[in-house]
């Protein structure tokens, strides 16, 4: 089992669809990735060699933002906008929708379960 950026790659899977398994590696990070480095798009992860698998590490490390960074990244990006009290700042911090979507019906993802209103029967 390969162990990339923290993350245990599954063994009998397409290369790229493995990648994948990489938080902040998309499809096309991805086919990049296997691009760069050389890897026919057929290949297992089982088939890899050592050599190989330690140049997609390196290559991951030198020009992607992943796993831990990212998710620190991100979590300062949406701190950054809550401390400026702005307008998508304040959707974060009351745990609604950020971007633009309506809240008089759905957003139950956002809102969590519907609440039932006491006398609101008609």
């Amino acid at each position: 089992m390969a162990r990339i950026a923290g993350v245990n790659i599954p063994t009998n899977k397409r290369v790229e669809i493995a990648l994948q398994y990489i938080h902040g590696i998309g499809q096309k990070n991805a086919r990049d990735i296997m691009e760069k480095v050389g890897i026919d798009q057929a290949r297992r992860v089982n088939q890899l060699t050592d050599a190989e698998v330690l140049q997609i590490r390196e290559t991951i490390d030198r020009d992607y933002t992943v796993e831990g960074d990212l998710r620190r990244e991100v979590s300062m990006n949406i701190k950054r906008l809550m401390d400026l009290a702005c307008y998508r700042g304040l959707r974060h911090r009351k745990g609604l929708p950020v971007r633009g979507q309506r809240t008089h019906t759905n957003a139950r993802t956002r809102k969590g379960p519907a609440k039932p209103i006491a006398g609101k029967k008609k």
